[in-house]
């Protein structure tokens, strides 16, 4: 009968109904946080049974004394040379004069990045001029 009464509404009071959801509440929060600890204790769980560290090289030495030789065969480029390339390459790009340009700074960038970002790059820059 109770639980009839809580159905339709008919017979309970205020108090009543708003204790029933308060518990309804109170469970459904204790059963969800509940798995939620039980589920970081299994991945905890799973870190200490099947993470394995990395073994360390104890030779790097070689490899660092090879780096200085590696760079000293990079060419020196003529600052000057180099703006100028740098400036008629912008000034191709905008199709307009050098003379309307001044290039103040310039610093290489590193091109790692995945083919589909390049393509968005460059479809974003051919959209905007």
């Amino acid at each position: 009968m109770y639980s009839e009464a809580l159905l339709t509404g008919n017979g309970v009071t205020l108090s009543e109904a708003l204790s029933t959801g308060g518990i309804t509440t109170l469970v459904g929060l204790s059963i969800v946080f509940g798995v939620l600890v039980l589920l970081m204790i299994v991945l905890m769980l799973f870190k200490l049974i099947f993470y394995k560290k990395p073994k360390t090289q104890t030779a790097p030495a070689p490899a660092a004394a090879a780096k200085p030789a590696a760079a000293e065969k990079v060419e020196e480029v003529d600052e000057t040379e180099l703006i100028a390339v740098l400036t008629a390459a912008v000034a191709a790009s905008l199709n307009t004069s050098t003379y309307n340009l001044k290039i103040k700074s310039y610093r290489r960038i590193d091109n790692n990045m995945p083919a589909w970002n390049k393509a968005g790059v460059t479809e974003t820059i051919n959209n905007r001029f």
